[in-house]
């Protein structure tokens, strides 16, 4: 009888960026290491997304390095992540087509999976903090419109002629009313109960998500508050020149929590013909809407820009099953990506719903988790309660990982952050 298999260093669920950059870093980390994926390829939520959409910052603060890519959409962003794959030879740490449940036995993490158990020492969270679209449970009744989530709207040029209404005061709000203006809907209505800060510009997204002024503001010497205060009174001046302050949120806007996104050209030159409407929706009937407060809409189609929960289901800890949200998970980490919950636990996404370069700071992220994996590092149990943007997060994991950045680390992030040119990928750690 053969001897059972030793654990795995790391076992890493989800194949989506952020399990190919860990598995490659924990390789380079000498570490024994599995990524296992539900899906039957890599690619995580941009494998299933629909071809539209794109991402919230410009393509260069997306990749990393010299990898490849070719736009900010759904198949450039699927392609370059695919790209890490090939490029660092990841395919034989795979296990594709593998859901998995999770459990800590007192001495290590087992992964139960088609094909038997796997024993792990440390487990990372790599299935995203946006894992599942958020529909709101509302009365339904004999409903003849059209519903669908922002990640099932597979053909935007469906919405043409139609009367659309659209749920939602966030980034995929946004977009849906781009899109229905693009495909030039006959009717569009706006419901939103809040709403998320953005950067009012007349500039295309790609290129007004960059995020190189603010890395230049950052790595001036600006505090977290200092950079609220600059960020706030650009914005304001912004809502107020384009004449949409009927859009400012009620919150001040605050890195620590908000993410930063691109404003909508279309959505600012329509926005006087959008019919807009404070509230939820109660029930839908027929063709017809009922918001909270009794007003009655009619749609062909209704879009729900509501967004993704987060989703633990997969981990045995009933604790981490009952998040639903990236700010809960925030509060149930020490260190940025330490769970409180579970031993030996990492949630490498937790920070990365603000102002960033994604790749970049995964690759960072990643790096660090290895090194606290093998003893170089030390990730402490501390709960910082708030994300930690882009620059700053280097700033935040050099103490704690010294074995990983030169001494001089500062002036070397300092000189990336004015000296790269804007078109130019940061450089891989």
């Amino acid at each position: 009888m053969s001897a059972p298999r030793p654990p795995l260093d790391v076992a890493i669920v989800g194949a989506g960026l952020a399990g190919l950059i860990h598995l490659h870093y924990a390789r380079l980390a000498g570490l024994e290491a599995r990524v296992f994926e539900a899906q039957p390829a890599v690619g995580g939520l941009w494998r299933w997304l629909p071809a539209w959409q794109d991402i919230q910052i410009s393509p260069v603060d997306w990749t990393v390095g010299d990898m490849p890519i070719g736009g900010a959409e759904q198949p450039h962003i699927l392609a370059n992540i695919e790209s890490w794959a090939i490029r660092f030879g990841l395919a034989d740490g795979l296990a594709l087509g593998c859901p998995v449940q999770a459990r800590h036995d007192g001495s290590a993490w087992v992964l139960e999976t088609p094909q038997g158990p796997v024993r792990a020492r440390h487990l990372v969270a790599a299935t995203g903090a946006h894992n599942r679209p958020l529909v709101p449970a509302v009365a339904r009744s004999a409903v003849t419109l059209r519903e669908l989530h922002s990640s099932a709207l597979q053909a935007p040029a469906d919405l043409r002629g139609q009367d659309v209404l659209v749920v939602g005061g966030g980034a995929s709000a946004f977009d849906l009313i781009d899109q229905a203006l693009q495909q030039e809907a006959r009717r569009v209505q706006w419901v939103h109960r809040g709403l998320k800060w953005f950067l009012p510009t007349n500039k295309p997204k790609h290129i007004a998500g960059s995020v190189r002024g603010f890395s230049r503001l950052q790595m001036s010497g600006l505090s977290v508050d200092q950079q609220n205060e600059a960020m706030r009174a650009d914005m304001l001046g912004r809502y107020a020149k384009f004449g949409i302050q009927a859009l400012q949120p009620a919150q001040p806007f605050d890195l620590r929590h908000d993410q930063l996104i691109p404003g909508r050209p279309r959505l600012l030159a329509a926005f006087a013909s959008i019919e807009r409407h404070s509230g939820t929706v109660a029930a839908i009937e027929g063709r017809a809407v009922t918001l909270d407060d009794g007003t009655r809409l009619e749609a062909d189609v209704l879009l729900w820009g509501t967004g993704y929960a987060l989703d633990l289901g997969w981990i045995e800890v009933p604790a981490l099953q009952r998040l639903r949200t990236v700010n809960e998970l925030v509060g149930r980490c020490g260190c940025l990506v330490r769970s409180l919950d579970a031993l030996d636990l990492y949630a490498p996404g937790v920070g990365l719903d603000g102002v960033g370069a994604t790749s970049w700071a995964y690759a960072h992220m990643a790096r660090t988790i290895m090194s606290h994996i093998r003893g170089t590092a030390q990730l402490d149990l501390a709960p910082v309660g708030h994300k930690v943007n882009h620059f700053d997060l280097i700033r935040y994991l050099a103490p704690r990982d010294p074995g990983s950045f030169a001494p001089d680390w500062e002036q070397q992030y300092r000189r990336i952050a004015l000296e790269t040119p804007d078109d130019v990928a940061y450089p891989m750690p």
